[in-house]
């Protein structure tokens, strides 16, 4: 397994990350324990969670990935050994009934912290990252950006101050985004700067040969600014394995399971845009998941590429996308095809 330093801090982490978000939902405890060795024993030693997963968010199981995690800290005492990463949540996004009032500010901050740690058993989390904005902006793929007369919003300057408070009583190393614009991430790196308050050190959006749109505004700051993508949905929600083509709905699958995250399947250009890639992957005798994963590894603006998976062997195929390299001619072939379906699912 190799590692990277996310740069500005001392965090060296795998280039694959374990993400969690199924454990507490569609994956019991038990099943997630068996993830984590499996993911550990392979090199992984980058875990990323969220306080309102697993996802579908709903009250009733709100914190149960945070805290499914926290017994296998306790159970195998390995704590020390990993790179902890969640996420506090902003208003919206489904997940308004976590605390009253919720915003990205002092009070809701320090509560979210807090809750977290206890959850977790921690007495330090490595990596807290704002999962979504608090203001009128675009993520999980909407389009259309407007203008918004009155507008709710959390200043990014009091969260700031917010999340500089927590890290200087010791409860967080480190702090990152997620979901996030061009414009936001330059207003964080600005106000840290002119302000002297903690840098941002990465930024964790979707990326995949499905959804290039990283490459767009984004890819140039995290070279400049040394801020890394922390890449979620490499495989587009498991769409690029090729299992929902032909109209297939596996059993238990995610998107067999919640038809409400169509992103990547949704529309005849998703699915032929797929095929594509799928075909590609099989003249190149790879598999078409580990094909997709590999890409993603391969971006040099990428600091960490976060599979997921519900099954044991899902999970083990995407580990050994870790070995996998891509042709310079593959890559060439990869990129005609991102032409010829130009960004079919932002």
């Amino acid at each position: 397994m190799e590692y990277r330093r996310i740069p500005h801090s001392s965090l060296d982490v795998s280039k694959l990350c374990l993400g969690t978000m199924t454990w507490g939902e569609q994956n019991t405890q038990a099943q997630a324990f068996e993830q984590l060795d499996y993911a550990i024993g392979a090199g992984i030693n980058f875990i990323d969670t969220a306080e309102m997963y697993p996802v579908p968010p709903k009250p009733e199981t709100q914190g149960e990935t945070e805290r499914i995690l926290g017994n296998y800290l306790k159970a195998r005492g390995n704590r020390n050994k990993l790179v902890i990463a969640t996420k506090i949540a902003a208003p919206g996004g489904k997940g308004d009934y976590i605390r009253d009032k919720m915003a990205l500010d002092w009070r809701n901050i320090h509560q979210a912290v807090d809750a977290s740690l206890e959850r977790l058993g921690v007495d330090t989390i490595d990596l807290y990252q704002i999962h979504w904005p608090h203001r009128n902006t675009n993520f999980f793929g909407e389009l259309f950006y407007e203008q918004a007369e009155q507008e709710q919003q959390t200043p990014i300057l009091d969260t700031l101050e917010a999340l500089a408070e927590i890290i200087r009583q010791g409860k967080v190393r480190y702090i990152g985004v997620s979901n996030e614009t061009p414009w936001g991430l330059m207003k964080y790196l600005q106000l840290a700067e002119k302000h002297d308050l903690p840098r941002i050190v990465s930024v964790q959006n979707p990326y995949n040969l499905l959804n290039r749109s990283f490459e767009v505004g984004m890819s140039e700051i995290s070279h400049r600014e040394e801020l890394p993508l922390l890449a979620y949905s490499p495989l587009a929600f498991g769409a690029l394995s090729g299992k929902y083509l032909d109209g297939q709905w596996p059993a238990a699958a995610r998107l067999t399971l919640y038809k409400r995250f169509a992103r990547y399947t949704g529309s005849q250009q998703a699915l032929d845009a797929t095929r594509a890639y799928v075909e590609l992957a099989r003249e190149f005798n790879l598999s078409p998941a580990q094909m997709a994963l590999a890409f993603v590894n391969s971006r040099p603006f990428v600091g960490a590429n976060i599979i997921g998976a519900t099954s044991l062997p899902q999970l083990k195929e995407n580990i050994a996308s870790a070995g996998v390299s891509l042709s310079a001619e593959l890559l060439l072939r990869l990129n005609a095809l991102s032409e010829q379906f130009r960004l079919p699912c932002p």
